[in-house]
């Protein structure tokens, strides 16, 4: 019964250590696999990318409570995380502040917090980091790229997940319990529940970075440790500052990162343009940094000088590597498959709409709560209602912020009203039934 206890072993008891594999390299699986590390078991990553290292995103994440709260928990690389923002405001589309909030959030990007992951999980060293010393007691962790799983199956009391890699080669790995955190586009759960879709919500999210010493002085002011946002019909456009080259966060190093919502119908010569690539590749989700079209570049640069105020719309053009990311909604009905042998965690579980800033703490908080169960900290029904009741009620939020921000003309109010509700910290939020219901 490969199920975790949820006691833990009395005195005089020997800990039983267990053998996870997890299918996915990212953000999710690196801070599954951690945790689980520091219990004591030992953990098999599988990623599908054929290098061994992922690709720098060039994507911001605003580090929620449950991001701030892993990362004291498990980072144990002594160097700044975040830049912090101490408000949140609206511009006009002249460019003027129309309204403050009060809000102290902390800004981080995507490939700092990936080889600070490395570094503590698999001891990668990198220019972002000194690698930690090991600690007596951790687990075993392993780290291996280019595996794309293709099967598994229950075999004994444990799950044998096979993979081939991108020679034609094909091999297998076996663990006690098998945890799918690859991303909305999940293997494990397409294999599991293979009516579960992942669906284009209309819009797309463009997205790029600046470098701040390369902005005007009125970017500047309006993105310097400020949360900014404007919104008009059909348009919602944000941008912070998050660690620059390195992991820097000196003044003049960071970046000025941009996630621009603009609506392409499904189906539209719009769309079709914006995704595909400059080598003529229909690309499905995203288009990386580097690749996009010229020309639908271009065409977007235009839009965004007659759309948006003058500090946006800057940045939005200064870009040197734009990509674009279609927002999606996924959302899979349960976490636990084959009596506990198999879990899903993270966006593999729910993709949230990116409205939400709440992908990386469902990541944060999912490999967390997990590792919580394995030692016997709560019990099965109470890992399951708080997995699924983030799971399910952000990402209905999600749905209806976008639906909000994209398809309704609304009063400014009303989208501050949005993003103040989004802001409640998790512990204080009260799920409905329809939720936690397991």
């Amino acid at each position: 019964m490969a199920t975790p206890s949820t006691q833990q072993p009395a005195d005089g008891q020997s800990f039983k250590k267990l053998h996870f594999v997890i299918v996915g390299g990212s953000l999710g699986g690196l801070a599954t696999g951690l945790a689980l590390k520091a219990l004591g078991h030992d953990t098999t990553i599988l990623e599908r990318n054929p290098a061994p290292l992922l690709q720098d995103q060039g994507a911001g994440i605003v580090a929620g409570g449950d991001t701030l709260a892993f990362f004291k928990r498990y980072n144990r690389c002594d160097r700044p995380f975040a830049v912090h923002s101490e408000q949140r405001q609206y511009l006009d589309k002249d460019g003027s502040v129309v309204h403050i909030e009060k809000m102290e959030q902390n800004m981080t990007s995507w490939d700092l917090a990936y080889y600070l992951l490395r570094a503590n999980y698999d001891g990668i060293e990198s220019p972002y980091c000194n690698v930690p010393a090991p600690v007596e007691g951790d687990g075993k962790a392993t780290h291996l790229h280019d595996r794309q799983v293709t099967a598994f199956e229950e075999e004994g009391d444990g799950v044998r997940v096979h993979w081939k890699i991108s020679s034609g080669e094909e091999g297998s790995t076996y663990g006690d319990i098998l945890i799918g955190a690859d991303g909305p586009s999940s293997t494990v759960r397409k294999i599991l529940e293979p009516d579960v879709e992942r669906r284009y919500a209309g819009y797309c999210a463009l997205r790029g970075t600046l470098i701040e010493s390369e902005a005007t002085e009125a970017a500047k002011e309006a993105f310097s440790h400020r949360f900014t946002f404007f919104h008009c019909p059909g348009v919602q456009i944000l941008a912070y500052l998050i660690p620059g080259k390195d992991g820097s966060v000196e003044p003049g190093q960071r970046l000025i990162n941009f996630v621009y919502y603009t609506n392409f119908p499904e189906g539209s010569a719009e769309f079709e343009e914006i995704m595909t690539d400059r080598n003529g590749r229909r690309r499905q989700i995203t288009v990386p940094p580097g690749v996009i079209d010229l020309n639908a570049w271009e065409k977007q640069r235009q839009l965004a000088r007659e759309r948006l105020p003058p500090q946006f719309a800057e940045i939005v053009c200064g870009t040197n590597k734009p990509f674009v990311q279609a927002v999606t909604d996924v959302l899979t009905p349960r976490n636990e498959f084959m009596n506990g042998k198999v879990v899903l965690i993270g966006d593999a579980l729910a993709g949230f709409r990116p409205h939400t800033v709440a992908s990386t703490s469902q990541a944060a908080f999912d490999a967390m709560l997990y590792a919580d169960y394995v030692a016997g900290k709560v019990s099965r029904e109470e890992w399951k209602k708080q997995s699924m009741g983030f799971a399910r009620y952000i990402h209905k939020r999600g749905v209806n912020m976008g639906e909000r921000s994209q398809h309704q003309d609304l009063p400014l109010q009303e989208h501050i009203y949005d993003r103040n509700r989004a802001s409640v910290p998790r512990e204080q939020e009260v799920y409905p039934e329809w939720a936690i219901a397991v």
